[in-house]
């Protein structure tokens, strides 16, 4: 049966219509209690075995939950000690409405049988709905609603037990006029035996403190803030926090060209990084340029505000405005949206009592209070904790512990925090996507022979880095007609095994790209796609998606032609072994005048590109070498490179022009490619100022001329120069991102790195989702297969999109903090001198890179009294000391040590050994041990001499 409500509304040429809206009641819903019998057998998770046990209820008992507490604690929730819990569908709705990150853990917890939750169909069920009441607010509908679904609890089974957990004041003074038992969350909570551990995980919106000072100013309501902006007397934009000096934070507004500097209390205000902030610009007298020194927070107590104070004048002393640096400056006056999320991190030590500081691994987040009752356990783990609130009177934001992730320096516990602090998901498959997989053993059919070009007699190889087992790629070249060659690039068809919607399409979505650590591979599909059957393997049948060319020995292109293909790779090779069988004359089989055929090709097209402007940039890849048993680093390297690394990437190239070209002719407002915006001119500033320093010009108008004039800044006593200029115009260069074609206008889809028109991806499905998506495309431009909603829905692409570059960029990340911490590793314990050269100079330090090793360390220049030996030339970007100036990439000899005494954030130590500074360098290792060795020998014979009777005679 049904229950209608009628409104009546106004159209808009004034006429009045009447709605009339049906609700469907029933009276076959089920309460879910296995030992009811007047409700029909259903099923259900809840049990009697499940004892929930809390001294405030004399026996077991059934917990029913309001809205809030599922969405301020949903980590105690997630504990296994609480069962039996009723969820309610109005409350069910109400928290996927609010906030779906919650809603999607309060579903998983429902779905796990061992949790023993169930949802109750209240709003439906003919004894428990209720209409709602004429001007009634939503919040007090729902808490009406709650209440009823509880009293017909109790009345329906009189036997058990029921309590509602709330933790509004005032639906929990009328449940109780109602005789519904019902308590805090807090208080509920503390009566639970062993419970610790449970009372650490409390979300508190009210906050312990002292009755200090307040240390921030006050922010605006909502309401200002929007009017505020609405108005232009305020601007909105998303706060990211300094790295080295906590006092300072830049807002991104869209409106304002540059970056809007905050500093000190005033100007940050409480913002963590992320927050969607309003600011207030100040006056332009007001404003300053960005600050040059490093200010990190050393604070240990929570109240004690004299430190910042101290700090803050510092700043101020320091940051003299400078001529043409100055920047648009304002403070944060409100929070529109706060983007907290889980962090990762450890204790600071020396605190005793419940309240702690935790110091998270990000060094742009504050230090946050917690309280916890296992400090002495915490102390030797990595853990997470969760803010709650960031009080006026307190200098750091107030949370609650999540979970312990494990011992501090262990490598699981590391992996497991670069994964949660770059958002990578790295959970086990479900169930769910593993049951999309192919049954073994796997077979190709009579079917897919008809369906696919059989390639399996063309002498086919892929070549890779060693101990690559999700090979995506593999290539041919043989020789046909009128000297002409044919050349393919062969790509894994996994868009064959994941078809669109389907769990494993959208986890892989989700995913976006697989992640790369040290000695951890966190995969996008489910290995036995990966690994097996999408791995196009030596000597094994695969499907794959072909991209084959025509071409005249000049590289040429005179025709193209894209088809799904069946093939067997002859070998699986590395780029060592694939230069090996080109340098090696006496090999002439297939495979070998292949390779060679194809490296030849290789270097006229990138000949050809390196001529259209394209550029050769430089950046640090590091190997590092695991010892096999004990898993830890014995050797850090930077990867060597072949010509045929370069032959790869060439063909991969022309592959993904080819690919961009025929999806955007077919699909011209969807087409999925990747673009690279030109930086602006401001970005180069650092690489025009290091070149005109070392005589060169560096020209930044055009992508062309920024590629010859890299090219001629050589210097033959400097070999390393020219790769470093290289490295530092890496760094000045915008992201590349993907996009549907329909969202920008033609000129905005070039690749300015390439210096290619259009661009696409389409040669690593394995790893990334993106290039699933371009082969869809393509599939249905050769008449392989067909199109669907999404694939043409040029929002959803764009929001696709949107998750695939924050995945990719975060996937970069995550690899660069492991490699980082795996060094770290590699060094400790070790004293070593370095070769390196200097990449920054600034006002109190130099920026070394050893490229050895790839890494990037600093060299502080001032001394523990605070003086320095050194002058510092701003404009010409030096440091002299005596006779020695100090330029950037002049070439240097430092000793190397890791400081691990601050175990959250080790870093080097650094001393210069060559060129000697007296009074601030330090003799190298060699001369300290042959002086030390001396030493050692006159100590041995003035020994000797004193235990000699004849010598002690003759004296």
């Amino acid at each position: 049966m049904f229950t209608t409500k009628s409104f009546i509304k106004k159209n808009k040429v004034g006429n009045f219509l009447k709605h009339v809206r049906e609700h469907y009641i029933r009276d076959d819903i089920s309460c879910g209690c296995p030992q009811c019998s007047s409700c029909e057998n259903t099923c259900t998770n809840l049990t009697l075995d499940h004892i929930n046990k809390c001294s405030l209820v004399e026996s077991n008992h059934f917990i029913i939950l309001d809205t809030n507490i599922i969405l301020h604690q949903i980590d105690i929730l997630e504990e296994s000690v609480l069962g039996n819990v009723i969820i309610l569908h109005t409350v069910f709705k109400e928290v996927k409405h609010r906030n779906m990150p919650i809603y999607k853990r309060l579903n998983s917890i429902i779905e796990n049988p061992d949790r023993h939750f169930y949802i109750f169909i209240n709003d439906h069920h003919k004894d428990t709905y209720l209409p709602e009441e004429d001007g009634e607010l939503v919040n007090d509908y729902n808490d009406r609603c709650i209440r009823k679904a509880c009293r017909w609890y109790i009345k329906h089974l009189p036997s058990l037990r029921f309590v509602l957990l709330t933790d509004d004041v005032n639906n929990r003074r009328i449940a109780k006029q109602e005789n519904i038992p019902s308590y805090s969350i807090t208080e509920y909570v503390k009566n639970i035996e062993n419970n610790s551990m449970l009372q650490d995980k409390l979300s508190k919106s009210e906050t312990h403190h002292s009755g200090g000072k307040e240390v921030f100013p006050p922010h605006l309501s909502t309401v200002e803030l929007l009017e505020g902006v609405r108005e232009g007397k305020l601007y909105q934009g998303t706060y990211r926090a300094s790295r080295d000096n906590f006092l300072e934070g830049f807002v991104n507004v869209e409106s304002i060209d540059d970056q809007v500097i905050v500093q000190g209390r005033n100007g940050l205000n409480r913002a963590v990084d992320g927050d969607i902030v309003a600011i207030e610009l100040l006056n332009k007298d007001e404003w300053v340029s960005p600050s040059d020194i490093v200010l990190e927070d050393a604070g240990i107590s929570e109240e004690n505000v004299e430190d910042i104070e101290e700090q803050e004048k510092e700043l101020k002393q320091t940051g003299k405005k400078k001529k043409g640096d100055i920047k648009p400056t304002g403070k944060i006056v409100g929070v529109i949206r706060r983007k907290w999320r889980q962090y990762c991190g450890i204790l600071q030590g020396g605190s005793d009592g419940v309240y702690q500081l935790f110091v998270p691994a990000d060094r742009s987040i504050p230090k946050i209070v917690i309280e916890t009752r296992q400090a002495e356990f915490l102390r030797t783990q990595k853990f997470i904790v969760a803010i709650d609130s960031w009080p006026r009177h307190s200098r750091y934001p107030h949370g609650h512990f999540v979970r312990a992730l494990g011992r501090i320096g262990s490598q699981d516990t590391e992996n497991e925090v670069v994964l949660l602090e770059h958002d990578v998901p790295h959970s086990q498959f479900s169930e769910e996507v593993l049951s999309c997989l192919p049954k073994l053993p796997w077979v190709i059919t009579e079917e897919d022979e008809k369906r696919r070009v059989d390639l399996r007699h063309v002498d086919i190889c892929s070549v890779d880095p060693p101990g690559c087992t999700d090979i995506d790629d593999a290539l041919h070249c043989r020789p046909i007609a009128d000297g002409k060659l044919e050349v393919g690039v062969h790509i894994a068809d996994v868009s064959h095994f994941i078809r669109p919607g389907t769990a494993i399409d959208l986890e892989a979505a989700s995913r976006a790209t697989t992640v790369y650590l040290v000695n951890k591979r966190i995969d996008m599909v489910p290995e036995l796609l990966s690994s097996n059957l999408c791995s196009l393997r030596g000597g094994e049948e695969r499907f794959a998606f072909s991209c084959v060319w025509e071409m005249d020995l000049e590289a040429n292109i005179l025709n193209t032609r894209f088809h799904k293909s069946i093939i067997r790779s002859r070998q699986a090779m590395t780029y060592e072994e694939a230069q090996l069988t080109i340098d090696d004359k006496t090999k002439t089989d297939s495979i070998a005048e292949s390779l060679r055929n194809l490296n030849k090709l290789a270097k006229i097209l990138k000949r050809k590109r390196l001529e259209n402007g394209a550029l050769v940039l430089a950046s640090t890849e590091v190997k590092i070498l695991m010892d096999s048993e004990t898993m830890e680093p014995i050797d850090v390297a930077v990867k060597k490179m072949y010509e045929t690394n370069s032959m790869v990437e060439e063909f991969m190239l022309l592959a993904n022009i080819s690919v961009a070209e025929k999806i955007l002719q077919e699909f011209p407002d969807c087409a999925m490619l990747r673009r690279h915006p030109e930086p602006p001119a401001t970005n180069f500033d650092p690489l025009v100022k290091a070149g005109r320093h070392l005589g060169f010009d560096i020209k930044v108008d055009c992508g062309k001329n920024l590629a010859e004039s890299l090219d001629k800044a050589v210097k033959k006593d400097n070999p390393y120069l020219n790769t470093m200029l290289r490295m530092l115009a890496t760094r000045c260069m915008m992201q590349a991102v993907y996009f549907p074609s329909g969202t920008l206008q033609k000129e905005e889809y070039f690749h300015y790195g390439l210096a290619v028109p259009l661009y696409t991806h389409f040669t690593s499905p394995i790893r990334r989702y993106a290039d699933i998506i371009v082969h869809r495309l393509l599939a249905v431009t050769c008449g392989s297969d067909s199109t669907y909603p999404d694939l043409l829905d040029k929002k959803k692409s764009n929001d696709l999109c949107q998750n695939l570059n924050y995945r990719n960029r975060m996937a970069q990340y995550a690899g660069r903090a492991s490699v980082a911490f795996n060094t770290h590793l590699f060094f400790k314990g070790k004293l070593n001198d370095e070769e390196g050269y200097v990449l920054y100079v600034r006002k109190n330090a130099v920026q070394i890179l050893i490229p050895k090793y790839g890494l990037e360390v600093t060299l502080y220049l001032a001394e523990k009294n605070g003086k320095t030996l050194f002058e510092y030339d701003e404009e010409r970007q030096t440091q002299k000391a005596g006779d020695v100036v100090l330029h950037t990439f002049d070439q240097v000899t430092v000793r190397l040590k890791l400081d691990s005494s601050n175990i959250q954030h080790e870093k080097f130590t650094v001393q210069l050994v060559k060129p000697f500074i007296d009074g601030f360098g330090v003799l190298p290792l060699s001369q300290l041990e042959g002086v030390a060795q001396a030493e050692g020998e006159s100590k041995k014979r003035k020994s000797a001499g004193k235990n000699n009777p004849k010598r002690n005679k003759k004296r």
